[in-house]
């Protein structure tokens, strides 16, 4: 009788255990999954935040100081100053950049002869290391040896400053930028293939001339890849850090957010102020992020017709 009441048992815990199994083997499958993000993104995240109200000199153990590091960062001038920069910076070299990008990658689109030639060498420029992207135009920009001063010099102009030139510190990042703008072309290159022939015949019927076919198909076609290189210029422009780091400029005109991140973390050795930077900066990023999204509604044209 006992036996069978533990068979009994047995067989019912059996039951139990492969219903219980059965409800909850999807979680044991995405279980690693599941640990590779609480390891390596929740946990750096979290004590991340938690560094960002620290005084941690790196060989120390970090002291909790609440919110003195952002208290300080809005009273800090050189805070002030490379936001400054990076703003300017993004201001003229996103809208150039979108414009160089798209008018290159318009021309390329036509049926011109060495077509191909021409695209690797536009896009080159976007898969070469940004150390020695930086390390050319140090020399490019040179205001006595460089590149464009020597030509300059040749028809009687006097090159500027560049990087030495206060006046002339953005407009040189802003140079270096517009020269690594095949990455984007690519993007506007598929979007230009992708527009519908029938729009430009139909159009071209209705006596529609160059402007109008560009203004009324081609770009409205392009909105969904031109705000898709909006959104990846506005975070490039903040993460700007190899060349302006490499490149410098005069006085803090070259010293963009990333770079004084940088030198607060590596070279003052203050990492819980340079989180707390980190976390401003993405801030910053997140609200523009946002607000080009919102305002998507009003400029962002989908064939399905969705808007």
């Amino acid at each position: 009788m006992g036996k069978h009441r533990i068979k009994r048992w047995i067989t019912v815990n059996k039951q139990q255990l492969r219903k219980i199994y059965k409800k909850y083997e999807g979680y044991l499958f995405i279980m690693p999954w599941i640990l590779g993000i609480l390891i390596f993104f929740l946990w750096p995240v979290g004590y991340a935040v938690y560094i960002s109200f620290t005084k941690w000199p790196i060989l120390g153990s970090p002291k909790w100081v609440g919110l003195d590091n952002y208290i300080t960062i809005f009273n800090d001038e050189q805070f002030y100053n490379s936001l400054s920069v990076t703003f300017k910076f993004a201001l003229f070299a996103i809208p150039l950049g979108i414009l160089t990008s798209f008018t290159i990658a318009f021309i390329l689109n036509s049926n011109i002869r060495g077509l191909s030639f021409y695209r690797t060498i536009y896009y080159l420029p976007a898969v070469v290391s940004g150390v020695a992207v930086a390390l050319l135009w140090r020399w490019v920009l040179d205001p006595e040896f460089g590149l464009i001063n020597s030509l300059l010099a040749m028809i009687g102009i006097q090159g500027p400053g560049w990087l030495s030139d206060p006046d002339w510190v953005i407009p040189s990042y802003i140079l270096v930028s517009i020269w690594g703008a095949g990455g984007g072309m690519i993007t506007y290159l598929v979007g230009l293939k992708d527009v519908p022939k029938n729009l430009y015949e139909s159009a071209e019927i209705d006596g529609a001339g160059f402007f109008a076919k560009l203004f009324k198909i081609t770009i409205p076609m392009m909105t969904p890849i031109l705000f898709y290189n909006l959104i990846m210029g506005i975070i490039g422009s903040f993460r700007k850090f190899t060349d302006a780091y490499i490149l410098g400029g005069a006085g803090n005109q070259g010293k963009f957010y990333l770079v004084y991140l940088y030198e607060n973390a590596f070279k003052y050795f203050k990492m819980g102020y340079a989180t707390a930077l980190a976390w401003i900066l993405f801030i910053i990023i997140l609200i523009l992020t946002l607000l080009v999204f919102k305002t998507s509604s009003f400029w962002v044209y989908y064939e399905s017709g969705e808007e």
